[in-house]
């Protein structure tokens, strides 16, 4: 925690220090007045950069694989997002419950049938990135997602097989705290 108040006071120290030489080149530096409460406060807007510097060659490595991983899971997370608002779109048609459910059944299995076996393949570290990201998608953790769908003992079920490989289906995407993911996201242009 004080390394990153540190790093944050040393940004805008930094930013602070610049913004005179980056206002006096003819640079994309766009700086307007804002008043609050009888103060006037400048308010710049520079180009985005971003301060990378890895300590040690592991980090570098973790980050690297974060890339990766996030790149092969992001299209499984979005797909999931859209089947979701599309399931829900035709169980908003669906007038009968055991119609609703005979469809929930039905749109379950084409999808374990289409993607069982690609999603068999992903690592745990590329398992527990695809359950953030959907909650990134679509604004629900898995478990809620599970438990609408599904019921309580499924969602149960489902809860207690993730715990044995230590994730959680209750996991929710921060994007400050997950904020390497958010970069990668926008930097590949995955969004």
């Amino acid at each position: 925690m004080v390394q990153k108040l540190v790093l944050v006071g040393s940004l805008v120290a930094m930013t602070l220090s610049c913004s005179a030489q980056l206002a006096s080149a003819d640079s994309a530096v766009i700086m307007r007045k804002m008043f609050m409460d009888g103060d006037t406060f400048y308010v710049y807007s520079f180009d985005e950069f971003i301060l990378k510097e890895f300590n040690t060659k592991e980090e570098k490595k973790a980050y690297l694989k974060l890339v990766r991983n996030v790149k092969k899971v992001m299209p499984y997370a979005k797909l999931a997002a859209f089947r979701l608002q599309m399931m829900d779109d035709n169980l908003n048609q669906l007038t009968s419950k055991r119609a609703k459910t005979k469809y929930i059944k039905a749109t379950e299995d084409a999808i374990k049938d289409e993607f069982i076996s690609q999603l068999k393949k992903l690592t745990l570290s590329q398992g527990k990135l695809l359950i953030k990201l959907i909650h990134r998608e679509t604004g629900n953790t898995t478990y809620e997602i599970l438990k609408k769908y599904r019921g309580s003992a499924s969602t149960l079920f489902y809860g207690m097989w993730a715990k044995m490989y230590s994730a959680n289906i209750d996991t929710k995407y921060d994007p400050i705290e997950d904020f390497q993911i958010e970069y990668i996201i926008k930097n590949s242009k995955l969004e």
